[in-house]
């Protein structure tokens, strides 16, 4: 099963748009890396990382926080690609971390991924630092800035305050990956309660407001199928929603 696996990941490197040839040489053995997990290289068919990373223009050496990173799936993946001269944190709330904890023992289990670790944070002080990273990846999870659910353990975040500590701890010059469920455009961050999605135009000016200046955008994620009035979770479109890619440069 591993040894199929792999060899489809290869022919996907090869077979997507954005050919394995022009890709890094980190790039492409980390995705290619023997030690990942077939659940793991399942999921890669539909997030495409080899083109994601190459997008962002992750490379050897670089320091990466990992937001809401919850299992460890980018974190791993980035942290074969920074390489040993290079670091990645994953940063989960509570909650994120109470739904991939098992996903987390496996990840880090044995010291496997020896530039790499995980901290468990409230996001009033995420423990970021200061000037600390070349890069900060959220995937998917902007939208919960602007979802509460008391009840089942998911308080209300500070917007803005949260922004504001990702823009401190990124050096000068340092990136801020977002990727994000679209929503209908002029619906803000109002669907964000019960479609866990977001405007694309409201995610420029809120994180442009911040300090951040749009660099570039990918539309590797784009869905033109997808009406943007379902769930995200809604088995008609899980998977393969409509999503905007955007990198941000710190001001």
């Amino acid at each position: 099963m591993r040894r199929h696996l792999f060899a489809a990941a290869l022919m996907f490197l090869v077979s997507a748009p954005l050919q394995a040839a022009d890709l890094s040489a980190s790039i492409t053995a980390a995705v290619a890396a023997a030690e990942r997990s077939d659940k793991d290289r399942e999921r890669d068919v539909g997030d495409r990382p080899a083109e994601l990373l190459a997008f962002a223009g992750i490379m050897p050496g670089m320091k990466i926080a990992d937001v809401f990173g919850g299992g460890g799936y980018w974190t791993e993946l980035m942290a074969r690609t920074v390489g040993p001269e290079g670091h990645v944190r994953l940063v989960n709330n509570s909650p994120y971390f109470a739904f991939a904890g098992k996903d987390l023992k496996s990840r880090f289990e044995g010291n496997r991924l020896s530039n790499a670790d995980q901290i468990t944070v409230e996001t009033c002080n995420l423990k970021l630092g200061s000037k600390t990273y070349d890069m900060i990846v959220i995937f998917m999870s902007y939208h919960d800035l602007y979802y509460v659910d008391e009840k089942d353990g998911w308080p209300a975040i500070d917007a803005s305050g949260f922004l504001d500590q990702l823009h401190a701890a990124l050096k000068p010059g340092g990136h801020l990956l977002i990727v994000d469920h679209a929503a209908a455009a002029g619906s803000g961050n109002t669907v964000a309660q019960n479609l866990h999605r977001m405007d694309e135009a409201f995610a420029k000016k809120d994180i442009s407001s911040h300090g951040f200046t749009l660099e570039k955008t990918w539309d590797g994620y784009r869905n033109s199928g997808d009406e943007l009035t379902k769930l995200v979770f809604d088995p008609a479109v899980r998977g393969k929603t409509d999503r905007f890619t955007h990198l941000y440069r710190k001001r």
